[in-house]
């Protein structure tokens, strides 16, 4: 039995390939009316510097996010000097290819600007605060859909991570964010974003804390969860719960950073805390010359599985970002071990659609 269905499973997706090839249906278009397909693109691709890549940017994606270039060490790398280049050029792009833009991040704990750790005083973190997010969301008012206004503020265990603001301002910095952000940009849909959310004791938090900040009287749109997912974990059963119970909340949701990540994870290694890092050894890093077959069924599988779920409750979701364009330039090669090869994402190395593609694509 098990062999005529992977038979069948075969030949559906051959046919689904054919015929999609055949009309140039892109995944943009499949979901159009569902949610937003959206990508994250470094400063060469922003700046088009790969003409590939930027076709296939434009034809596949509704909504762009720079994967760097937004963030404060970039963009506002000392208090009294910003750097918009790239992020205006971010703009200009979206616009002629009449593409959204995620702005990615006000407030994060990491790659954060030095100046930042620098302060002690409330008062004077309160004004660095005010000027740094009004003065980004306020050049980009009626240009951004939405923002990352705070980044991955909660710990594993649902406390509050420790860090530079919440040392500073106790946990009114959160609410405080997410109000000066309305202020300088209020048409913007305002997201906070997190990691391992489907982490029971982390999403119970995150709920604790979207309530709080929602009685504080806030604006708070969204959640985005990212998606650094495994070909096991989480799975479909715990995303289903977690996408629910922060939809209960009255908020949206949106699938963000999306890859599913083929390789061993080190032990000790958890979540997509970036500090981390492990050493690299041949057993961590398995397919320098290719991805063999078994393994891309699996990961095959995988994004059919959670795109149809995606699909079940399109209703609430808003929007699906993938964290990188091809398995090249995916971070998952150096993020929790430098050096390896990996193929997380849609596209090959060659900017070819892979077979999960297609069996998304196949859902529709």
């Amino acid at each position: 039995m098990k062999k005529y269905l992977k038979i069948a499973t075969a030949l559906l997706l051959f046919i689904s390939r054919f015929s999609m090839a055949q009309q140039d249906v892109t995944i943009k278009e499949a979901f159009k009316g569902d949610f937003l397909i959206g990508v994250a693109i470094n400063s060469r691709q922003i700046q088009e510097k790969d003409p590939v890549q930027s076709t296939l940017v434009k034809r596949e994606f509704g909504i762009l996010t720079a994967e760097n270039d937004m963030k404060s060490m970039n963009i506002h790398p000392e208090a009294d000097r910003y750097n918009f280049e790239i992020a205006d050029r971010l703009i200009e792009l979206a616009g002629k290819n009449k593409q959204l833009v995620h702005g990615h991040t006000l407030i994060w704990h990491s790659q954060l600007s030095p100046f930042f750790r620098e302060i002690k005083d409330p008062e004077v973190m309160k004004a660095a605060f005010q000027e740094h997010i009004s003065t980004i969301a306020g050049r980009y008012r009626g240009k951004i859909y939405s923002w990352d206004v705070v980044n991955e503020a909660v710990a594993d265990n649902g406390d509050f991570r420790k860090s530079v603001f919440l040392n500073v301002l106790g946990e009114d910095y959160l609410a405080l964010a997410f109000k000066l952000a309305a202020q300088a940009d209020p048409e913007a849909i305002l997201y906070y974003n997190d990691y391992s959310l489907t982490n029971p004791a982390k999403r119970d938090g995150v709920i604790r804390m979207i309530k709080k900040m929602q009685e504080s009287g806030a604006k708070i749109d969204g959640i985005g969860m990212q998606g650094h997912w495994g070909l096991e974990s989480p799975t479909i059963q715990e995303i289903e719960e977690s996408m629910l119970a922060y939809a209960a909340l009255g908020v949206k949701v949106s699938i963000t950073e999306l890859d599913i990540d083929v390789l061993p994870r080190p032990n000790g290694v958890s979540g997509a805390e970036i500090s981390q890092n492990a050493e690299l050894r041949a057993e961590l890093n398995p397919y320098t010359d290719g991805l063999p077959k078994g393994i891309a069924d699996k990961q095959t599988q995988r994004y059919k599985e959670i795109f149809e779920l995606f699909e079940k409750h399109h209703d609430i979701i808003d929007r699906v970002t993938f964290w990188g364009v091809n398995d090249g330039n995916s971070w998952k090669n150096g993020f929790p071990v430098r050096g390896r090869t990996n193929y997380p994402l849609l596209f090959d190395r060659n900017n070819e659609r892979k077979s999960a593609y297609y069996a998304i694509l196949s859902i529709k």
